[in-house]
């Protein structure tokens, strides 16, 4: 039996922001050792023989990265991407419908994209014997034995041993107090790790009684739906699907529910204080990245990206600086970052949803000092990639190259620039930035004029279908 993975790649990015934002959720941040949670998720899927080829359900801001980070761990993908954000329910419902193209009696497995579990065999297991209950028509979850009385996860309360090994469940319990988890775990409960496995049919049609509007949606938006540079984008009749989550609609409804306990080590990075238990620490509990100079510190979390940050005589603190952004946090409060930035997006600040480094399907751009009438930028154009063929209203550029070989379209000109070289893009000229060569081209931009946001751009051709 193979089972067909789906992988659930949208998110707000506010739990570890700065590092993550809107734009670039946390399961595409390095966030230990380099590599990002969702390509750690590729790797734990294509490590089992259990498992087919992923699909992967993103949104238009990560769509990119969702597909360069496959490519980057050699992981082929089937990219589907969501027209909005709509919660599990109707991402779920895509998943099984995709499933069941391939085949109508397939075992879907629904992970999230921004889990963290070192023991890739225990989870190939733990999903075979989950596949094995669903195959025999079970609602599977993954249930994982507590560590500690957290109050933000859900709960499960298992029920009888089924024939296939698992578990019924007698209860779900959402997001208890800490008093009251403790209390659960004490009675045998196990968190909700998110994790579910089903027939796709069966799922389907549980979903057909229970959520009737929502299948109906997604079936309509799926049959409206266009391939777009690789990935096949939804219709709009999505956004009439309910902003509900599966386990609320389907899982806590099913007759069918049953649970696969499992002991593995799990981490959902749910906030700062989690990355740094995650973490490796010195004697003194401090775990730290980049150029960092401590003295007499204890129990925290440095992360520097570029500035050095030095401290002394401080605990129990988070520090995560970004080049345009720092955030300072008692440990055990950074379940408030969430709140912190939900009050910067009221405020309007960018800083909410952009991260300072913006990534494109062509590589990314930092801006890297903004004044009066004037913005400088830093640019990486990755090899074989070119931006829209554009002009501006109200700005002039001149670009410096600092690595590799650009090729610049100039109006009617087209023009090699190498290293140290430099051209000026007069007010309203027709130009396009290209790197014809085998390593990235880097250029210093210089924005001069009187308006200087991303919507002074007229694409007048464009590689990614943008306009």
């Amino acid at each position: 039996m193979t089972v067909v993975p789906v992988i659930l790649c949208g998110g707000s990015g506010t739990r570890l922001w700065p590092l993550s934002r809107r734009n670039f959720a946390k399961h595409h941040i390095g966030i230990i050792d380099g590599e990002s949670p969702y390509q750690r998720t590729l790797r734990r899927l294509a490590a089992s023989r259990t498992f087919g080829k992923p699909i992967v359900i993103a949104g238009q801001e990560g769509r990119f990265l969702a597909s360069d980070q496959a490519e980057a761990v050699g992981v082929e993908i089937e990219l589907v991407l969501e027209p909005m954000a709509r919660d599990t329910l109707p991402a779920v419902t895509l998943g099984a419908l995709l499933a069941a193209r391939r085949d109508p009696t397939a075992v879907a497995f629904v992970l999230p994209s921004d889990h963290l579990i070192p023991d890739p065999c225990a989870f190939g297991d733990a999903a075979a014997a989950a596949a094995e209950a669903a195959e025999d028509g079970a609602f599977v979850v993954l249930g994982l034995a507590p560590t500690r009385p957290a109050s933000g996860y859900g709960y499960i309360r298992p029920g009888e041993t089924l024939a296939t090994g698992a578990r019924q469940v007698v209860a779900f319990v959402e997001k208890p107090d800490v008093r009251r988890a403790a209390s659960l775990i004490a009675e045998g409960c196990l968190w909700n790790a998110g994790m579910f496995c089903f027939r796709a049919d069966a799922a389907l049609a549980e979903i057909g009684q229970h959520a009737p509007v929502t299948r109906i949606a997604v079936e309509a938006a799926l049959s409206e739906a266009s391939e777009d540079l690789g990935a096949l984008r939804l219709g709009r009749s999505y956004a009439r699907a309910e902003k509900v989550s599966f386990d609320y609609a389907v899982m806590e409804r099913t007759k069918q529910a049953a649970v696969v306990p499992v002991g593995f080590d799990w981490s959902d990075i749910g906030d700062w204080r989690e990355v740094w238990a995650l973490s490796p620490k010195d004697a003194n509990g401090v775990a730290s990245e980049g150029p960092t100079a401590l003295i007499d510190v204890e129990s925290s979390y440095i992360r520097a990206d570029k500035r050095l940050i030095a401290a002394i005589g401080v605990k129990d603190l988070v520090v995560v600086d970004t080049p345009d952004a720092l955030l300072i946090s008692h440990i055990d409060r950074t379940q408030e970052v969430k709140s912190l930035v939900a009050r910067l997006e009221a405020e309007g600040r960018p800083e909410a949803h952009t991260p300072a480094q913006v990534r494109r399907p062509w590589g990314w751009y930092q801006t890297m000092d903004l004044g009066d009438r004037f913005r400088v930028k830093r640019i990486q154009v990755a090899p074989g990639k070119q931006l829209s063929l554009q002009r501006h209203h109200h700005r002039a550029e001149h670009w410096v190259v600092v690595r590799g070989t650009a090729e610049v379209t100039r109006d009617a000109e087209v023009i090699i620039v190498g290293e140290n070289e430099s051209i000026y893009l007069p007010l309203g000229c027709t130009h396009r930035l290209a790197n014809p060569g085998r390593i990235p081209v880097e250029i210093i931009e210089v924005q001069t004029g009187s308006y200087l946001e991303e919507d002074d751009i007229v694409r007048i051709e464009d590689d990614f279908g943008r306009c």
